[in-house]
């Protein structure tokens, strides 16, 4: 191995790394100090934080393997100790703590790297061995003009061997010295290099912040600088990257300057490639703010922009229109000529209501084939009259979709700040309730907010309402169940409960008319514990006649989750009904998490440690954001339809199916892929490693007993679901 070699430098002859393991829990010191040994280490333990200085004071370590989570001294505290003291030693995190922050705070100061609890021995070996030849690498560079006298050979072998740009500058910014890693990344002849600036091949945009920091590099400050920043490739096959660039000042030890400082010959520098990194830090905020089908904002990014809009309005006395767009027509397009010319359709609306609007406005697509439109101080309402007109003609001509010319229209709602409201939720509702008036008398044409048509709405809303309020008396509610299939032998091995309405009048409703006004009404939270006791009461049933495997998946609203007692109702329920908490997989949406994360964090651990399953639905329409997968006790990631029905068709949805099935894979959490319709989904899914799927290919959702005969034959006849 590479460290046996640079164990025979001289400072590091006479022992192996000495290391400090920090924890205050006694097994898992056991389990380290054992690991350690048998691979040949020199460990020392410490139970807990202020024990860990102690033996920081008392002795020398190379390695200091740190929890974070200790009670009386926590890891970032034990940071700060060894940065005030001066002591040197590298820092492994070893934590069960899994968010993003607390990585990036550990590792921001001066950890080496993060690993999480349970680790993987041989993770934990490979991370203390690339942190013990980093350790010899930084020692290398502190002494390397002593360091060339004395081994030329070592010399070589430590920079050449680097996964990073090694350089060296003279006083002007002239390469003198070049390891072989810059012909591998960016495709230059290291010979080409030198004696030329380093600005030639840093980006015009970074230009002006690097040849500050380098400037800085040549006053007698003694300190490491590090800055991020894009450098240009030599040619066409090798792209630009991103690097991160730590420079350290080269001092001429054999003089001093009148001053007493060591005068600078030069700057040492290396230049690791971080572009992966940024460019998945790029895309994750792309993701959470954007639109992907037509790369508009979504509702997150417009909602923060109008909230924005409106303090400034707020300020300056102006006036601000919010629209709420809706499309007309387009669910017949998209029933007849199938999903991806229906997305088809919306990426070419979303191309012509850009063009007709100011930079400064903000359009958004707000969900299936509806947008928002905000026009930030506006004159009069004379100016939204006249850009809504605009919209209505630029979509009245035919829109080209393959061999077929199809028509849509737009009916459109105006809220006007602030007669027509003075928040963000308000300004979009009655935009939305505008809108609905023009569909009312016919669509295709816009309609300002007043309010009498909130009285003229509320009839409905109220007989609605107490439609569903008699429904949850006369159990006019019905659960039905869709399987969850395991991709591997297409066999059932769940369901998810899904609600549906039998009303005795309109025949059977689908979740989409009743459950925004439930959740709204508050009637929500009743009709979710009935749909969530009645699933119980049935699956269980099938675990008792031999299916003991079999996995529920039901969906919790914002306002269960939120409530107080989510957990212990939770938890009475599956006692009162006697299910395992084992066969439970609760469903939650990346919105529902982001409203209280510390919360929402605290209760879905106790439920994982209960023994139930947490999955995120609809995966990569809202947030995807790293810091709350790594966060919270998640097992399952749903990737939502709109992403798998397209794989046939868009080569980008496909990539984006193959990032979050390699996110998820790399996070250790089981993926499910919602909407697989084809043969040809599922083949592709089972290619990247997709555990289960979920859609029409398989069968609608259906009554418990059609579900469970599927079960019963299934197990029975040894026949897979797959057409």
């Amino acid at each position: 191995m590479i460290l046996d070699k640079l164990h025979q430098a001289p400072e590091q002859a006479d022992h192996p790394p000495r290391i400090l393991a920090v924890d205050d829990e006694p097994r898992i010191l056991e389990s380290l100090q054992t690991l350690l040994q048998n691979n040949g280490y020199l460990v020392t333990t410490a139970q807990g934080g202020r024990e860990g200085c102690r033996q920081l004071l008392r002795g020398t370590f190379d390695l200091v393997l740190l929890d974070l989570n200790m009670g009386d001294m926590d890891g970032h505290q034990v940071m700060e100790f060894i940065a005030r003291k001066q002591i040197h030693t590298a820092i492994i995190v070893v934590s069960g703590e899994t968010s993003f922050a607390a990585a990036s705070k550990a590792l921001r100061r001066g950890a080496h790297d993060y690993l999480r609890k349970p680790y993987d021995s041989d993770e934990l070996l490979n991370t203390i061995e690339k942190t013990a030849q980093k350790i010899l690498l930084e020692k290398a560079h502190l002494s390397m003009q002593e360091r060339l006298k004395k081994s030329e050979e070592l010399h070589r072998y430590i920079v050449n061997t680097s996964p990073d740009i090694v350089f060296m500058l003279d006083p002007q910014g002239r390469f003198t010295f070049l390891n072989n890693k810059v012909e591998s990344i960016l495709g230059y002849p290291k010979q080409a290099l030198l004696g030329r600036m380093i600005h030639e091949i840093i980006d015009a945009s970074d230009l002006k912040r690097a040849s500050y920091v380098i400037e800085e590099q040549q006053s007698p400050r003694g300190e490491a600088a590090k800055i991020e920043l894009r450098m240009k490739a030599h040619n066409e096959k090798h792209a630009s990257r991103y690097f991160e660039v730590t420079l350290f000042p080269i001092e001429n030890r054999g003089t001093h300057n009148l001053s007493g400082t060591l005068p600078i010959m030069g700057i040492y520098g290396t230049a690791r490639d971080i572009t992966e990194r940024k460019e998945a830090e790029e895309f994750i905020n792309f993701q959470a703010y954007h639109d992907l089908l037509t790369r508009l904002p979504n509702r997150t990014l417009f909602k923060d922009r109008l909230n924005l809009a409106i303090a400034q309005a707020r300020r300056s006395k102006q006036m601000l229109a919010v629209m709420f767009l809706d499309l007309d027509r387009f669910k017949v397009v998209n029933d007849s000529l199938g999903h991806a010319m229906g997305d088809r359709l919306l990426q070419a609306v979303a191309m012509r209501l850009e063009n007709c609007i100011r930079s400064c406005d903000t359009l958004s697509r707000f969900g299936g084939d509806e947008f928002t439109l905000l026009l930030p101080s506006i004159n009069t309402p004379d100016d939204a009259r006249t850009i809504s007109k605009k919209l209505i003609k630029t979509l009245k001509d035919p829109f080209q979709l393959g061999n077929q010319e199809v028509f849509v229209g737009v009916s459109i709602g105006i809220a006007l700040y602030p007669h027509g409201g003075d928040s963000v939720d308000q300004l979009i509702q009655n935009a939305d309730l505008a809108m609905y008036h023009v569909k009312g008398r016919g669509k295709d044409g816009y309609q300002f907010f007043s309010e009498s048509m909130n009285t003229h709405s509320s009839g409905n809303r109220l007989q609605m309402e107490r439609d569903m309020r008699m429904a949850l008396e006369k159990e006019e509610f019905k659960v039905y169940f869709q399987p969850l299939v395991a991709s591997d032998n297409e066999r059932i091995i769940g369901v998810e409960a899904l609600v549906r309405w039998q009303h005795p009048e309109r025949g059977l409703i689908y979740p989409a008319e009743f459950l925004p006004l439930a959740e709204e009404t508050k009637l929500m939270t009743e009709l979710n514990n009935w749909v969530l006791q009645a699933a119980c009461r049935e699956v269980k049933r099938w675990i008792d006649a031999g299916h003991e495997e079999i996995r529920l998946s039901v969906n919790f609203s914002p306002s269960q989750v939120e409530h107080p007692k989510f957990v212990q109702n939770l938890m009475d329920t599956l006692t009162k009904m006697q299910f395992p908490a084992k066969n439970l997989e609760i469903e939650l949406t990346e919105n529902v998490v982001m409203n209280d994360l510390e919360n929402i964090t605290r209760k879905l651990r106790q439920l994982s440690n209960a023994g139930v399953t947490i999955a995120i639905d609809d995966f990569g329409t809202g947030y995807s954001s790293l810091n709350y997968l790594r966060r919270l006790p998640i097992h399952t990631l749903k990737v939502d339809q709109s992403f798998v029905r397209d794989l046939n068709d868009s080569q980008e949805e496909a990539c984006i199916v193959n990032a979050i099935v390699s996110m998820a894979h790399g996070l250790k959490l089981n993926i499910v892929a919602e909407g697989v319709e084809s043969r040809n989904q599922l083949d592709y899914l089972k290619s990247l490693g997709c555990q289960e799927v979920q859609g029409y290919y398989f069968g609608h959702a259906e009554p418990a007993n059609k579900i469970f005969e599927k079960i019963y034959s299934e197990k029975h006849s040894k026949v897979s679901l797959g057409h």
